[in-house]
């Protein structure tokens, strides 16, 4: 009796075997290509930073290698016997001043297109666009001819006051505020708040992430521009970096090809512009993924 009460012992299955998990042929591959298309990208840079640091020989009879053989400073010291700190003096004013004077500018511009309602408003956005798809290497003459007619040619005022407004700005302005709520202005035009003062303590500081993106494209173009100080001025005075640099490669301050001293400007020339993007790189991302929903 007892015997016919006991319960049989449960067997647990045995455990299935283990699949083998597939190698992801396709994003090892995948992971390759980027790899290979980064290490594209960033070899002329290596090269760059490399080259500064060679002799004039090195870098002419060795110009892809990647030991200088001796490693010199040498350029960089013949580098400031020029006029270079000059020029990026020339830069950082004239950078800035663009550069605040987009942000504002556009700000402005922007709120305008996107919440106020006056006759032509339509026509003008589609102008904004046009000058957009204009190569700006097709408004340098036309450009030189304005500034000599108003009599501002070779002055500093030539090398900022074209280039504080910006129809991509415009544009980036625009298309964020009219993601901002109508609502809250709503709200601040009836607690009394005019257009400018709903724009300036309302708008504008949500719009962070867009102002964030707009100084750093600002501060870049106008840091990198050449073609408008080309036109705009003669005088060695009023070199920026750009076109103080381009100078370099005519061989004046001695014979051979000098690559490590028009590389060596170009590597400290380009420092500020890296050290601003990365400074501001998490606003930028952010607020370019915004826009990109939000369009």
């Amino acid at each position: 009796m007892t015997a016919a009460l006991e319960t049989p012992p449960v067997r647990t299955p045995a455990p299935a075997p283990a699949r083998r998990r597939r190698f992801p042929v396709g994003r090892f591959l995948a992971y390759a290509v980027l790899v290979f298309f980064a290490l594209v990208y960033v070899y002329p840079f290596v090269i760059q930073v490399v080259t500064s640091f060679k002799t004039n020989s090195d870098a002419t009879n060795s110009p892809l290698s990647l030991l200088p053989d001796p490693v010199t400073t040498a350029a960089f010291g013949r580098l400031f016997d020029t006029d270079f700190a000059l020029w990026g003096f020339n830069s950082v004013w004239v950078s800035l001043l663009v550069t605040l004077g987009r942000v504002f500018l556009c700000s402005l511009a922007g709120y305008a297109l996107a919440r106020l309602r006056f006759r032509g408003r339509s026509a003008l956005f589609t102008a904004v666009l046009a000058v957009m798809a204009v190569p700006s290497v097709v408004l340098l003459i036309p450009k030189f001819l304005v500034l000599n007619q108003l009599g501002i040619y070779d002055t500093p005022v030539a090398l900022f006051l074209p280039l504080v407004a910006d129809a991509a700005g415009v544009f980036i302005m625009k298309q964020f505020f009219e993601s901002v709520p109508a609502s809250i202005e709503e709200a601040a035009r009836i607690d009394g708040a005019g257009t400018f003062r709903i724009f300036w303590s309302v708008v504008l500081p949500m719009a962070r992430p867009a102002l964030i993106t707009l100084t750093i494209l600002s501060f870049q173009a106008s840091w990198n521009e050449l073609p408008h100080f080309i036109v705009a001025s003669q005088d060695r005075d009023l070199y920026t970096l750009t076109k103080g640099v381009a100078t370099l490669t005519t061989g004046q301050l001695g014979s051979g090809n000098q690559f490590p001293l028009t590389l060596g400007a170009a590597l400290l020339m380009t420092l500020p512009v890296a050290v601003v993007f990365f400074v501001f790189q998490r606003y930028f991302v952010a607020g370019a993924n915004e826009g990109a929903v939000k369009g």
